[in-house]
C-alpha cells in the first residue's frame, strides 16, 4: 500500500471521487484490499509487521464503511473537499425545511400515541423514504455534475436530520 492511499477512502479501493460509485466495484476493491492486508496473513510477521497489517485492515474497512453509505460518502466528499459541516454547531437551515421537520415531528409524536403502528407510521415512513431519496439525488448533483461541496453540506446536514428521524421512527415502531 502506498502513502497516497492512506488518506484517501476512494484511491485506496481504486475508484474515482466521485458521489456516484459503483457500488459492486467498491465490494470487490475491499475485497481485493481486505484479503490483501488481513492480519491472520501475517500471523508468522514480525509484531511491528503484524500491527501495520492490523492497522491497514482497520483502514480499509473504515472506508469501505464510509463509501458503501451514500450519506457517508457524501459528508465524506464535503469534508474531502474542505467544507466543514459543523454538524454540532451549524443548526441554520432553510425556513421550508424548518416548516418540514417540525410536521415530521408532529407525524411522529402521532405515531407514539398511536403506539408505534398505523397509518402515520406508514405516512410518515413514506414521507421520510421519499425526502431521503430526493436528498441523496440533490446531493449527487451538487457533487459530481456542479462540483459545489458548500451547496451539498447544506443538503447533507438536511439528510442527516431525515436519517435521525426515520432512526427514531424505526425505534418507536419496534
Amino acid at each position: 500500500m502506498n502513502s497516497a492511499a492512506v488518506d484517501d477512502h476512494f484511491s485506496l479501493f481504486g475508484l474515482p471521487a466521485r458521489f456516484d460509485i459503483d457500488t459492486a466495484q467498491l465490494e470487490r476493491a475491499w475485497r481485493e484490499v481486505a484479503a490483501r492486508v488481513h492480519p491472520d496473513r501475517y500471523a508468522t510477521a514480525s509484531p511491528a509487521e503484524r500491527r501495520v497489517a492490523m492497522q491497514w485492515s482497520a483502514r480499509a474497512n473504515e472506508a469501505y464503511r464510509q463509501l458503501r453509505d451514500p450519506l457517508l460518502r457524501a459528508r465524506y466528499l464535503c469534508e474531502r473537499a474542505g467544507v466543514d459541516l459543523q454538524t454540532e454547531s451549524n443548526t441554520a437551515m432553510d425556513p421550508d425545511f424548518l416548516m418540514q421537520q417540525m410536521a415530521w415531528r408532529e407525524m411522529l409524536d402521532e405515531v407514539r400515541e398511536q403506539g408505534g403502528a398505523g397509518p402515520a407510521a406508514v405516512a410518515l415512513d413514506t414521507e421520510l423514504r421519499g425526502a431521503e431519496t430526493d436528498l441523496r439525488q440533490q446531493v449527487g448533483r451538487l457533487l459530481d455534475q456542479q462540483n459545489d461541496a458548500a451547496a451539498a453540506a447544506i443538503k447533507v446536514r438536511e439528510w442527516m436530520f431525515v436519517r435521525k428521524i426515520s432512526q427514531e421512527l424505526a425505534q418507536v415502531a419496534d
